[in-house]
């Protein structure tokens, strides 16, 4: 029974442990320390569901010029690979845009994808969350555009967005599972060496807040996500000067 058991402490401990990398994050994904969570692998981005929350904990995507379009439709659906126990449906978002003043707020942008065949995969409900109007439309928005600005052919960004759950926050009126949304946000963007610009938005921000007085510190992230980030994410100013900051 004690060798059982220390083989299942070896497994688990091997298990946190391992990197992960994929095209959407070349340094390696965020680990998976988080137990329960459910990782998924889009052809555009890669995500790790959390069973209790019912929300991604984080979204990793890679920026690119071909993938870039015309603006297209939201035409929300579940995650066929997400069981019904672990995500929010559509009619759960019922009445909150009224009564929280809230967006569905997408992760991953459908505006750095809409030149792919895979768009709608931006639209699956495992990408959103219930985002502030004023931050969702203000902040959030004009940094993922500066992002898109920022790169060039054969000249790609990566991004590392996730949830925070920092303070409390009213549910959404109509859902029926239990639920926890988000009160805060981070946003790390860098290239493929790992120079990186972080962000931190909380859901009370003003829609005209400059995203640029939202940066952060690296070391200030890892200190504040439940989980371990890439460990060659490092600060670097250049990457700041793209964003326009």
């Amino acid at each position: 029974m004690k060798a059982l058991v220390a083989l299942s402490l070896i497994l688990s401990a091997s298990i946190q442990a391992s990197e992960i990398r994929t095209p959407n994050c070349p340094i390696g994904c965020p680990s998976l320390e988080i137990e329960g969570n459910v990782v998924v692998f889009e052809r555009l981005y890669a995500l790790s569901q959390n069973k209790k929350t019912l929300f991604a904990d984080w979204v990793a995507y890679e920026v690119d010029v071909l993938n870039f379009g015309p603006t297209t439709n939201r035409t929300w659906k579940n995650n066929p690979m997400l069981d019904d126990d672990e995500r929010l449906e559509k009619d759960d978002y019922t009445g909150a845009s009224d009564k929280l003043l809230v967006d569905r707020g997408h992760q991953a942008p459908l505006a750095s994808f809409v030149g792919s065949r895979y768009w709608p995969t931006l639209n699956y409900l495992s990408n959103i969350t219930p985002q502030s109007k004023g931050l969702n439309q203000g902040p959030w928005k004009n940094l993922e555009e500066a992002v898109r600005d920022a790169v060039g052919f054969r000249d790609n960004l990566f991004v590392i967005t996730g949830t925070l759950y920092q303070a409390e926050m009213e549910a959404l009126p109509k859902a029926d599972e239990p639920h926890a949304i988000p009160s805060d946000y981070y946003k790390i963007i860098y290239d493929d060496k790992g120079n990186s610009a972080s962000f931190l938005m909380s859901q009370a921000l003003p829609r005209e807040t400059d995203y640029c007085t939202t940066k952060k510190p690296i070391a200030e992230i890892r200190t504040i996500v439940p989980y371990s980030l890439p460990s060659g994410l490092t600060d670097n100013s250049e990457i700041l000067q793209r964003l326009g900051c």
